[in-house]
């Protein structure tokens, strides 16, 4: 099977927008993981007066992560999907949250333009194409001292964790999304984590992009080893690189 990309990966998750909600609300822990990563951006006084990007909000579980970590903040919530979009969009959401169609290669395109205080990427950069084009331009968005985090199934690199993997979307994952009509898609869940940066890996990539004080911090319960979150942040003339 080959990896989906770009407008094939758009058009999957066009297709299983309506059943994907109901899909992940199985997984245990995957809006607590999503919410315990927004906090692990540190963002001070509630957001008051910060600017935050959402880059692959998907249906607006992340987005709905991040006003619960920052509730007074400002937020533009990007996915290349019009179907999560749409879906994101039906629900309720405070006035400064906004949502742009857009795939991450061509935020300026629609209008994404920084600087922003803080970015978060859950489940993004294992989709796309060139995942270091897109930590640069992420880093260009971010003003100084600006934070990032991204939330991401990215293993390891322990067999033990990549078996976990591998029998948990067999067992559960992949049976579910043939029963959506969606098993291209979940079958590209299962690879795509398999066959991108281990957590080390990704950290050192994240290093490579630019970014500073980068920490790689596990999940508990059983996506231990199997998702992680990468943090860092943006320089500025105070901080030595």
């Amino acid at each position: 099977m080959t990896l989906l990309r770009d407008h094939d990966l758009a058009a999957a998750f066009d297709h299983a927008a309506l059943s994907y909600d109901r899909l992940v609300a199985v997984n245990p822990g995957y809006h607590a993981h999503l919410r315990r990563s927004a906090r692990r951006l540190g963002l001070p006084a509630r957001g008051a007066g910060l600017r935050l990007l959402d880059l692959g909000c998907g249906t607006g579980a992340s987005t709905a992560a991040l006003l619960t970590a920052a509730p007074e903040a400002q937020i533009v919530a990007v996915d290349a999907s019009a179907g999560m979009l749409a879906r994101a969009t039906a629900k309720t959401w405070p006035a400064r949250v906004r949502f742009v169609h857009a795939p991450v290669e061509r935020l300026a395109d629609a209008g994404v333009a920084g600087p922003f205080d803080a970015v978060f990427a859950a489940y993004l950069l294992r989709n796309v194409t060139d995942p270091d084009a897109v930590l640069a331009t992420v880093r260009e968005l971010l003003a100084p001292r600006g934070r990032l985090a991204v939330h991401e199934y990215t293993l390891s690199g322990r067999l033990v964790h990549r078996a976990v993997w591998t029998a948990v979307c067999r067992a559960i994952v992949q049976p579910a999304g043939v029963l959506a009509g969606d098993r291209g898609l979940y079958r590209h869940l299962w690879r795509s984590a398999v066959e991108f940066d281990t957590a080390r890996a990704l950290r050192a990539r994240t290093r490579r992009a630019g970014f500073t004080q980068v920490r790689v911090v596990p999940m508990p319960g059983w996506q231990t080893g199997v998702v992680h979150t990468v943090v860092g942040r943006v320089s500025d003339d105070r901080d030595t690189p």
